[in-house]
């Protein structure tokens, strides 16, 4: 059954009330009072729905209730972020008549009218809210408060450590070795229930030792429901090159993919596999027979008639876990320790949970994830005597399991977990870009005015990935989660939790509620398409994405989605292709996000953007035809997170210097940019700085030591850049994280870097072929605990005080000949230098 979660966005509409903005309107008394009305109502109804939330799954009388109050909330969200919005806007009209010709930029508002349309509309708005929390009488609600308290993230074993299926591995393995005997493609399916392991048991075979020597490429592409041949094409040779095939058609996918197969002796996994379709399966098997004797096609799917379309020898059942290794799975993500050492009342009660998880291991590790380190015996008996068990209708089904998970989140980690289900199944979900969605649907509520949105987002995440609802992490060299994804079992939970909050729509949707607050258009196709009228009616969306790449879309689609949509909170156009951006783009006030990444034909942004005033997050990336910002982009005020690719030629000094709230800019493939605008040292808040692949910046600037709160500096790939200027890293004294990479005129490590001593624990240094020393500043980095030394061929030794390096816990090198000989144990005269170190690798190459 859906959820309805109203608590984290009540909340949010409560604290809008309280904040001090209102004062600063000057609003007239009676909309003073009705506001005041409205905050009691609010705290009265916020007091109760913990509990209303708990009973939904019981009483259908409770849930209509709460759908009701879900409207009327939403509608008072919007009308507090109106009289926010006003307020942003005058702050800004006064700071802009201070400046010559820019004075009229907000003038169209009266504040005489503003006040007398928004006093209406909030009591009308006052007195359905006061009807329905009038009905709450009727279900005797308990007040309840949530400890507001984060959990506490931790380095507990990786859930995805793989337990009793070597066994399976070694059948699998065996199979693909015995390949070169045979003289046509062979595929092995392997079968089995959703959260068996099957995607699991092919990672292990991929990359097993014997395996990687018997083939000489190896490709995995996870199809999932999408089994259209160009993507899945695309997919293949994504995997094959690590490079995206920028919008091929089919034929040319097609040619460029025999090439690359041709002659060689292949390895491919055909990940979750829906498609029954034999034709689809013909055509893509006939592309993939130009390899050489003994290629192979892994194939994992839940269905046994996929097997017998596309498998050439028997299928491999995947069998359910053995009892015995799904104990020791459980008792491991909750213990880190092997049953014997355990309380005997909680491994008893740990195996009577464990055959309610019928052997499938995803439903052990979310529950071995949720009771990790609890040692009170309540706490066990509260997930085995859970009522979820006898929900599970279906022979096999894990979702009670997965629900169990869920219910025991609190609400803030519920709502979060919910919005997850606007990314397309299978697809990889970049921690930031999660993060800053949140951000802009409110659902992050910090405890005090000192904590920053982003980093309670990263406590989110963290307590997501600690409950195993999040897989396949791909970790940065500081140790920061990048990338993941969500096994499908767990995509489906959120959508079922999400419920009409969330749909997917395409361009033969049928009408759509309007009760529908995020949309993922999940479509192709766009040719000469216009905006289908079925989604007209959902006029309160809040989010509007694509699921795929879509390729240029028309005028009027874009246009109708900004016309018809004013209370958008995410509109992400990335992946689409259109050559500008409405004028009238202005209406969205109430936008926080917007994602225009990889649209290669937009040249110009309209300065009305500039009035966006609520806009957090502006994503341009790989828009590299982008000639200029809009002229008034310092009224961005509250812009958190710019990425930008363009062939702008310098960033506007004025520009920067008003952007004071942001947090993290990013500058990619900005091919003209010769130099940073001083108005950088305005950006006293910014936290994180990436320049990359900008190959004609030279230097940069000395308003740099200006960046007080700088916490991660990653430059890469700008060959004119050399970082000899003292003043190029002086005063980062917030520095945790350096990435230097691909400079080639980089001789020596910044000599400003020693400023950052107390606090830099993380340092890449990757591909500077002229970098000859690291400087004996380098031992004052007495906080580092990771360093990682790639590509430098013509660094020769580390400096003397390597010793000093006492918190130093990892250290790396590869690609470093003479420096890799230097280090070697015992022998190499270098050694004496790192052998405190706890973890060393060493190699002659990458």
């Amino acid at each position: 059954m859906a959820e309805i979660l109203l608590s984290a966005l009540a909340q949010n509409a409560l604290e809008k009330i309280s904040s001090p903005f209102l004062s600063e309107i000057s609003l007239a008394s009676d909309v003073k009072k009705e506001l005041k009305k409205l905050e009691r109502t609010l705290s009265t109804i916020r007091s109760v729905l913990l509990d209303a939330e708990a009973q939904q799954a019981k009483n259908h009388t409770v849930r209509d209730w709460l759908e009701k109050l879900r409207d009327v909330v939403y509608d008072v969200d919007d009308l507090l972020d109106e009289f926010s919005t006003e307020a942003l806007r005058r702050k800004v009209e006064i700071h802009g008549s201070m400046l010559k010709g820019v004075g009229n930029f907000f003038s169209r508002s009266n504040p005489l009218i503003f006040r007398f349309k928004k006093g209406h509309k909030i009591k009308d708005i006052r007195e359905r809210l006061d009807n329905i929390a009038e009905d709450r009488r009727n279900f005797h609600f308990t007040e309840q408060v949530e400890n507001s308290g984060r959990e506490q993230t931790h380095s507990f074993v990786r859930a995805s450590d793989v337990i009793g299926r070597d066994h399976d591995k070694g059948k699998i393995v065996n199979l693909l070795l015995s390949s070169g005997d045979r003289e046509s493609l062979s595929v092995i399916p392997i079968v089995g229930l959703g959260g068996l392991g099957k995607t699991t048991l092919a990672k292990l075979v991929y990359n097993d030792d014997e395996v990687i020597q018997s083939f000489e490429m190896r490709m995995w592409a996870c199809v999932s429901e999408d089994f259209k041949l160009e993507k899945v094409i695309e997919k293949i040779i994504e995997s094959a090159t690590n490079a995206k095939c920028d919008r091929l058609d089919v034929e040319q996918l097609q040619t460029r993919l025999r090439n690359i197969l041709r002659a060689k002796k292949f390895l491919l996994v055909l990940d979750d596999v829906w498609n029954e379709d034999r034709r689809r399966w013909t055509e893509l098997r006939d592309l993939l027979s130009g390899g050489a004797n003994g290629s192979t096609i892994i194939v994992t799917t839940r269905g046994v008639n996929i097997a017998s379309i596309m498998g050439t020898i028997p299928m491999y059942n995947l069998n359910k876990l053995p009892f015995d290794d799904c104990l020791s799975l459980l008792m491991r993500c909750a213990f880190e320790e092997v049953p014997e050492k355990v309380h005997p009342e909680l491994v008893k009660v740990g195996k009577e949970i464990v055959n309610k998880c019928g052997g499938v291991p995803l439903a052990v590790i979310t529950l071995g994830s949720l009771l990790h380190l609890k040692t009170d015996l309540r706490e066990w008996l509260n997930i085995r005597d859970n009522e979820m068990w006898k929900l599970g209708q279906k022979e096999n089904d894990v979702l009670p399991a997965l629900r169990i998970s869920y219910e025991k989140m609190p609400s803030y980690l519920k709502h979060c977990f919910a919005y997850c289900s606007v990314f397309p199944e299978d697809s990889e979900i970049e921690r930031v870009d999660l993060i800053y969605l949140w951000i802009a649907q409110g659902l992050i509520q910090p405890l005090d005015e000192n904590q920053e949105l982003e980093d309670i987002g990263n406590q989110y995440f963290n307590e997501l990935v600690m409950r195993s609802f999040f897989q396949d992490l791909d970790e940065m060299f500081d140790s920061e989660i990048h990338l993941c994804k969500m096994h499908d079992l767990i995509h489906d939970l959120a959508e079922l939790v999400s419920g009409t909050e969330h749909l997917n729509v395409d361009f033969n949707s049928k009408k759509i509620s309007e009760k529908v607050r995020r949309v993922t258009f999940s479509e192709f196709d766009f040719f000469e398409k216009e905006f289908p009228t079925s989604l007209v009616p959902a006029n309160k969306l809040r989010s509007f994405s694509f699921a795929y790449r879509v390729g240029p879309i028309g005028k009027c689609f874009v246009d109708t989605l900004v016309l018809r949509f004013s209370c958008l909170r995410v509109l992400d156009l990335s992946d689409s292709e259109f050559e500008e951006l409405p004028s009238f783009v202005d209406k969205l006030k109430h936008l926080r996000y917007l994602g225009l990444s990889y649209n290669r034909r937009l040249k110009t942004l309209p300065n009305s953007l500039c009035k966006l005033l609520n806009l957090q997050t502006l994503i341009l990336h790989g828009c590299e035809r982008l000639q200029d910002l809009p002229r008034h982009v310092e009224k961005l005020i509250s812009l958190r997170f710019l990425n930008l690719t363009s062939q702008l030629v310098c960033l506007p000094e004025k520009g920067l210097q008003g952007l004071t709230s942001l947090r993290f800019l990013w500058l990619y493939r900005c091919n003209g940019l010769t130099s940073l605008s001083e108005g950088i040292q305005h950006l006293t808040s910014l936290r994180r700085l990436i320049i990359q692949d900008c190959p004609s910046l030279t230097s940069l600037p000395s308003g740099m030591k200006h960046l007080i709160a700088l916490e991660s500096l990653k430059i890469a790939d700008c060959q004119e850049l050399n970082l000899l200027e003292a003043e190029d890293m002086q005063g980062l004294r917030s520095l945790q994280s350096l990435l230097i990479k691909g400079l080639p005129k980089l001789v020596a490590l910044p000599r400003g870097l020693q400023q950052s001593a107390a606090t830099l624990r993380y340092l890449r240094i990757e591909n500077c072929s002229s970098l000859t020393t690291l400087t004996e500043s380098l031992q004052n980095l007495t906080s580092l605990l990771k360093l990682k030394i790639l590509e430098c061929p013509n660094l020769l030794s580390l400096p003397e005080g390597m010793l000093r390096l006492t918190a130093l816990r990892q250290l790396l090198i590869g690609g470093c000949p003479h420096l890799s000989r230097r280090c070697n144990k015992e022998t190499g005269e270098d050694w004496s230098k790192i052998s405190h170190i706890p973890w060393i690798d060493i190699f002659a190459e990458k």
